[in-house]
């Protein structure tokens, strides 16, 4: 009885998994052998497409039957053994060499010129098969993209929601790849780093394991989490429909220290005041040292006058400093009822900011439209035209993140006011009872020059503080005609200022550049 080989296979594990398809293959081609008295000696079983090369257990079949170990295989049908043309050929030399190929399907004789025929015709058949699902599958693909859908299984920190819906936010991770972002944007952290203190913090992919530095390298090169949609095999960009886990400042300041361009603050002596004293001559920045048991600021320019503090002196300045500045719960309680006024004045700012959104997305729709027109005409290349619609669509992006967010960044003021009416209620005794990265955060949050002149140092806070120094009265005149009368409109003028001055910036960011060039050539 002649010694033969039994090759089945699916295209995909889980097809392998429900198994009823190999079940089938294997049990045709039990009923052919017995039927033609072959003798199946081994089965070869593949979960793998049969598109592209490589495959293992084929691959090892076809070498053993040319090491003579068979007479020959039997296979199910031609596209279950091969659905591209090489494969083919592979097999047309095993029957060249005098290898007997069976199809138990069908009744060809592959030795017979007119059953090489027939079963060559069927080769092209499945290989044309092939190409003709791979081309409609991209133009799906593509289609979803252009929609601002990622057709592709959502990356850690989102949850898929099905075909053809958006990826909503991960409950569990979300947060950590955000605050992955935040801190390695710092500078103070290297991907080893980084991946240590989110291991820490419970950062686990779906199979439970911790995140492995290349993971987490990708992670922080996807801008899928900054809005951005972007696949590797394709040189455009799209604009996504999810909604961002952070902004696209926060990705570009990502990049940015990925690559080398930023400072990276390595932190060598976690000195209180470091890096947060200066000197009132020359400007640099005090530096710490120790000396019998104290610490010590000094001026790193030997040419300036002698001019250190010790520690424990300066602690006691920002004592008194934010003693001058902490309010009563009455105080703070009359300062809350101005608040509901002053938000719908700015809501009305609200409306006309969206009106400037929604021109400024339409005008980038418009040179987008324009950008492809001009490359589909041949005046500029494709890779030209793949550059400037990346930084176009950036734009656009931007623009939809703040008209989606104008709610949001109504909420962002009012939570910023309330963070500065707790620390106006308890500033002294958070800044006394805190730790030392407690006071560092308070002392950054409320101050902005703190220059040493000889043994004095000279606290300067930021508005709407600096104001509000021995005077807690609550109808207080400003100085400037131009600034709100009332504690409470100071400070919400403020915190808005603040937000609008952030906004300007974005706006401002270089990756959010102009396309010149392609306007010309529209």
């Amino acid at each position: 009885m002649k010694r033969f080989y039994g090759y089945i296979r699916v295209s995909t594990q889980k097809q392998g998994e429900r198994g009823v398809s190999l079940q089938e293959q294997k049990s045709a081609i039990e009923t052919y052998a017995r039927r033609e008295a072959l003798d199946v000696v081994e089965w070869f079983e593949e979960r793998v497409t049969a598109a592209k090369r490589g495959r293992p257990a084929f691959s090892k079949m076809l070498s053993k039957l040319n090491n003579g170990d068979a007479h020959g295989f039997i296979i199910h049908k031609i596209d279950r053994s091969t659905r591209n043309l090489k494969d083919w050929a592979d097999i047309g030399e095993l029957i060249e060499a005098g290898r007997d190929v069976r199809i138990a399907t069908d009744n060809l004789d592959l030795h017979t010129r007119g059953g090489r025929l027939t079963a060559d015709i069927q080769a092209v058949v499945a290989a044309d098969f092939i190409r003709n699902l791979r081309d409609e599958t991209r133009k799906g693909i593509m289609g979803r993209l252009r929609q601002g859908l990622y057709p592709f299984a959502a990356p850690i920190g989102y949850l898929d929601q099905g075909p053809g819906r958006l990826k909503t936010f991960d409950p569990e991770r979300a947060h950590l790849i955000r605050a992955a972002f935040e801190l390695y944007a710092s500078g103070r952290f290297s991907l080893s780093q980084l991946k240590a203190e989110l291991g820490q913090r419970g950062l686990r992919t779906r199979s439970g394991r911790a995140v492995s530095k290349s993971q987490l390298g990708r992670i922080l090169n996807n801008p899928f989490y900054a809005g951005q949609i972007r696949v590797a095999s394709m040189s455009e960009t799209f604009a996504g429909a999810h909604k961002p886990l952070i902004s696209m400042t926060t990705f570009n300041q990502v990049k940015l220290v990925l690559t080398g361009r930023a400072h990276s603050q390595k932190q060598i002596h976690d000195f209180l005041f470091r890096r947060l004293l200066k000197c009132g001559g020359c400007g640099r920045t005090l530096i710490g040292e120790r000396q019998k048991g104290h610490v010590y600021y000094r001026c790193q320019d030997r040419s300036c006058p002698v001019t250190t503090i010790r520690e424990e002196m300066a602690d006691a300045a920002f004592n008194e400093t934010f003693g001058r500045i902490e309010f009563s719960k009455g105080e703070i309680a009359e300062i809350r009822s101005f608040l509901p006024r002053n938000d719908a004045e700015w809501a009305i700012q609200d409306e006309v900011l969206a009106k400037s959104l929604k021109l400024r997305m339409e005008k980038c729709q418009s040179r987008l439209d324009r950008l492809t027109n001009v490359m589909l005409d041949g005046v500029i290349s494709p890779d030209l035209y793949a550059q400037h619609q990346a930084s176009l669509t950036r734009a656009l992006i931007n623009a939809r993140q703040k008209l989606n967010g104008i709610e949001a960044h109504r909420g962002e003021i009012q939570e910023t006011v309330e963070k500065y009416l707790e620390l106006l209620e308890s500033l002294k005794v958070s800044y006394e009872s805190g730790n030392r990265v407690r006071k560092r955060e308070l002392i950054t949050a409320t101050t902005s020059n703190r220059l040493l002149e000889g043994k004095n140092l000279s606290i300067e806070l930021f508005e709407p503080f600096c104001g509000l120094q021995k005077t807690p009265d609550l109808q207080k005149c400003c100085l400037s005609r131009d600034e709100p009368r009332t504690l409470a409109r100071r400070i919400y003028w403020t915190v808005k200022q603040e937000q609008d001055e952030q906004t300007a910036a974005n706006d401002n960011h270089p990756e959010a550049g102009s396309d010149t060039q392609a306007d010309e050539a529209a």
